[in-house]
């Protein structure tokens, strides 16, 4: 029979798909939520980004090396906690993936991710980058054909209150994400104190540094 398979703590942790997704779902999400607004070519080229990286990331759950997958840091809302009392007690330790409550979080952000992507595609009816910017183009050029489809596939869809409840859920979990984030700096923060550790290097350059 063979050994139980143990997950040792690497010297590189956090491999080049989990960086790139990680920063490329922070940058897109802060820069939709601050610098542009809903609708315009940006927010949806932006949106179907972060589409493109979540899956990528969940398909990297499963195939990725050992501490990039889900086997790694299960949701574990009682490991969680107990996590976090031993660290107001200044008792910290190592894992080789994320710890209990930075598990928690990855998951709050996907599940998140995954709800304001899908109700941005109600609410644009599944429009791609590509059409948003053709539908502006001709709207710039004089032709407001694109603008009167729209309203009239609005207001001929009997489920127009579908896109109004996803515009409300959209809205909420955008901002829940910005409250996550904030919290997940604050916990990577007091953390790294705690543990007398650089931790975000590991995220940027994908080494663990002692």
């Amino acid at each position: 029979m063979a050994p139980p398979r143990t997950l040792a703590v690497p010297p590189a942790l956090w491999d080049p798909v989990v960086r790139i997704t990680h920063w490329g779902i922070a940058v897109s999400v802060l820069v939709n939520a601050a610098l542009d607004e809903g609708g315009s070519l940006l927010h949806v080229s932006l949106g179907w980004l972060v589409l493109a990286l979540l899956v990528l990331r969940l398909v990297w759950g499963v195939l990725g090396p050992d501490e990039a997958r889900f086997s790694a840091f299960p949701p574990n809302p009682v490991a969680a906690l107990r996590h976090l009392r031993q660290l107001a007690r200044g008792r910290v330790r190592d894992y080789p993936s994320h710890n209990p409550a930075g598990a928690m979080m990855a998951y709050a952000f996907w599940a998140c991710l995954a709800m304001v992507t899908v109700t941005g595609l109600i609410m644009t009816g599944g429009a791609t980058p590509m059409q948003v910017a053709d539908d502006k183009a001709a709207v710039a050029s004089g032709d407001w054909s694109a603008l009167i489809r729209e309203s009239e596939g609005e207001s001929s869809d009997e489920d127009s209150g579908l896109r109004h409840t996803a515009e409300e859920v959209h809205e909420v979990v955008a901002n829940l994400l910005l409250i996550l984030a904030a919290l997940h700096v604050a916990g990577v923060f007091v953390e790294a104190r705690a543990m007398r550790r650089n931790l975000v290097a590991p995220m940027v350059l994908g080494q663990r540094r002692k």
